[in-house]
């Protein structure tokens, strides 16, 4: 008889018991298959659309069939006798490895090609039977009674019946012993210490912990029963004790605002507060306050079993976890640093149109520049590089003499906006004022936005136009006259693919605000501003007033410095690699974009048509409207997640907006009081 369970065809329950029991024995050359083919029978198609899954059939057969039930009954006791489970439960789910991308490669890869542990563990069983990650959402669908009914029927030996070695109780407080270990000396690391400064010369609460919890393992080895009650003095203070070990952690994240985190102090963080949580999970199990209790704790610990098996390769919680904090102490860098990009006042105002004109100056010499550039003979790389080098040292430069660069700004504010969001979500009113407070932040932001543009591209333009012809009048060249088609074709959002180039522009505007965000916590988290101030060669040879001036400017300027050169980097090396690869890739940006148009239209001698002039002219309208959207979009979304804040609220604040423009449409565009 062949015995393979075969998934397409479903049998009935007669048949399966029929075809594996035989003679009071089962026939099959692997125990597990049987088991394999019984839950397959009771797996639904589409285990999240399903209220409910009743294993009734099965109650009802087992209750008709005494033979066959205990058939069942010695094969169930058989298959799980003596199986360990502790390091399995310590483990399935938890953060094993500090380093964030070895644990996602890991998981990822477990999920094509799953670990097998050795066969007598109990995981190696959960793994063979509840094989798919949806299996614990339909096991949860069966009613409680269903479970209970089953337990009575099969005459299981309840949690608390034993606590010999192998026992699930012996099992059960391994795992949490174990726990409660490897959580004491996680938090005697040096770098977790380092963060939690408050504690300096305080008994550890985790080492607390674990003292508190070895006085309750000897309550339940001690007591006849097995187990404790929820007024065990111990157990009391347990719970109290893992409370303060949650606020531990807690404190730890929140000073990542005052010295900056690291990826690997985030994830021994993270690993604990995991373990923390495993923990609140599993001490109830320990408590018996009725009769009922020691049946529920042990239904309650085989489900928790199936689902730590069936999450433990979860990789989209794991990169939700690992990156939530990381993502809030970039964005609360961009944050304090955008502050200084939305303007309010008049003054304000004025003086953005100021620092944006200083901008544009700029970029009129580096679209000169670029276009010199072109004009050298060599290959795409060395282009590449000699393209990057000029943006990255103009960007530079316009950052450290205090101008500003139009569409820098929303990846560097999305995070004071969402600050405004959140007062919103605080209002547990829908009425159309709820985020009244985010849409006057955001007409501030757009004005902001709005008079860059505007000094940025007018200063842009006539710069560029002078300086191509300084140069013709000088060398009697027109430096543009072979590129002018191609330099004002590129701008058209229907003769080229500028609007997508624009978007990949936006991008990196992005990337860039997240660079400086990264940049500015690692220094904070290496202490670099004290390194340097205390440096005791720069000293000697500067004095401590000039080495805490160096300190000071690096503090203040060194994140900054690093990402607009990134950004130079990335829009400079964008149309190589595009050539590289065989792909239309460039970027678009509308300061250069508006000076490319100056060199477009000298090139040409002027003798172009009012069409070219109409659609270059939309088309840096249309380049700057999404390096703007791209850029604050992506930089708001990952703000949305340094926060928890659901999407769903995008709408809401959309409507607000609108509404608000709507009554001041003005205020989008100019300063003005808000009424």
């Amino acid at each position: 008889m062949n015995l393979r369970h075969k998934f397409k065809v479903p049998m009935s329950l007669e048949k399966l018991f029929d075809n594996y029991f035989s003679n009071n024995a089962i026939l099959s050359g692997d125990e597990l298959y049987f088991l394999v083919d019984l839950i397959h029978l009771f797996r639904p198609k589409h285990p999240k659309k399903v209220a409910v899954v009743s294993i009734s059939k099965l109650l009802l057969f087992l209750e008709q069939n005494p033979n066959q039930k205990q058939l069942f009954q010695d094969y169930i006791y058989n298959l799980l006798k003596d199986r360990k489970f502790s390091n399995f439960l310590s483990d399935a789910g938890i953060l094993q490895n500090p380093e964030f991308i070895y644990e996602v490669k890991k998981r990822i890869i477990a999920k094509f090609l799953p670990f097998q542990p050795q066969s007598e563990t109990l995981e190696f069983v959960l793994n063979q039977v509840f094989y798919r990650s949806s299996d614990t959402i339909w096991i949860n669908k069966i009613p409680s009674e269903e479970l209970n009914q089953l337990f009575d029927l099969l005459f299981f030996t309840d949690l608390h019946s034993s606590i010999e070695e192998k026992s699930p109780l012996s099992e059960l407080m391994s795992t949490i012993g174990l726990l409660s270990q490897r959580m004491s000396g996680r938090a005697m690391d040096t770098e977790v210490l380092m963060m939690t400064p408050e504690y300096e010369g305080l008994e550890s609460p985790f080492v607390a912990f674990e003292k508190e919890l070895n006085a309750v393992f000897t309550d339940i080895k001690l007591g006849e029963a097995h187990h404790i009650n929820s007024d065990d003095e111990h157990f009391k203070q347990a719970l109290v004790l893992h409370k303060q070990c949650e606020d531990y952690v807690d404190k730890a994240f929140n000073n990542s605002s005052k010295f900056g985190i690291s990826i690997r102090v985030n994830q021994s963080l993270l690993r604990i507060r995991q373990q923390l949580h495993r923990l609140k999970i599993l001490l109830p199990l320990l408590v018996v306050n009725n009769v009922n209790d020691r049946r529920n704790n042990s239904v309650q610990l085989a489900l928790k079993l199936i689902k730590f098996n069936c999450y433990k390769n979860n990789v989209r919680q794991l990169i939700g976890e690992s990156t939530q904090l990381l993502s809030y102490e970039i964005t609360q860098h961009t944050a304090k640093t955008g502050e200084h990009y939305i303007t309010e006042s008049k003054s304000e105002y004025f003086s953005m149109l100021k620092a944006a004109s200083g901008g544009g100056l700029i970029v009129g010499f580096l679209c000169v520049f670029k276009l010199l550039l072109s004009s050298v003979v060599a290959s795409d790389f060395n282009h590449a590089v000699l393209y990057s080098l000029n943006y990255a040292l103009g960007f530079i430069a316009i950052y450290l003499l205090g101008f500003t660069l139009a569409t820098k700004q929303p990846a560097m504010t999305a995070a004071t906006i969402t600050s405004a969001l959140e007062s919103g979500m605080k209002k547990r009113n829908k009425h159309e004022n709820k985020h009244i407070s985010f849409a006057r932040l955001f007409a501030r932001l757009f004005r902001s936005q709005f008079i860059a543009f505007i000094g940025n591209v007018f200063v842009a333009f006539p710069v560029s136009m002078l300086i191509i012809w300084l140069v013709d009048i000088t060398f009697d060249v027109n430096i543009a006259f072979v590129k002018s088609s191609k330099l004002l074709q590129d701008l058209s959002p229907i003769h080229s693919a500028a609007i997508f180039h624009a978007a990949i522009a936006g991008v990196f505007l992005f990337l860039s605000g997240i660079i400086s965000g990264n940049v500015s916590n690692k220094s904070k988290h290496n202490q670099l501003f004290y390194r340097i101030q205390e440096h005791p060669i720069l000293k000697m040879s500067l004095g401590k007033k000039r080495t805490t001036s160096i300190a000071n400017w690096f503090e203040r300027n060194w994140a900054g410095v690093v990402s607009n050169g990134w950004f130079g980097v990335f829009l400079g090396s964008t149309a190589s690699l595009g050539l590289f690869l065989g792909l239309n890739l460039d970027i678009r940006h509308i300061t250069f974009a508006s000076g490319n148009f100056a060199l477009g239209l000298y090139g040409q001698n002027f003798f172009v048509t009012g069409w070219t002039i109409f659609w270059s002219i939309l088309g840096i309208g249309i380049i700057g409207f999404m390096n703007f959207i791209v850029s604050f979009l992506l930089s708001l979304g990952l703000a949305f997640r340094s926060r928890n804040i659901p999407i769903s609220e995008f709408a809401e604040l959309t409507k607000s907006i609108w509404s608000y423009f709507k009554s001041h449409p003005t205020s989008f565009f100019f300063p003005v009081k808000d009424k």
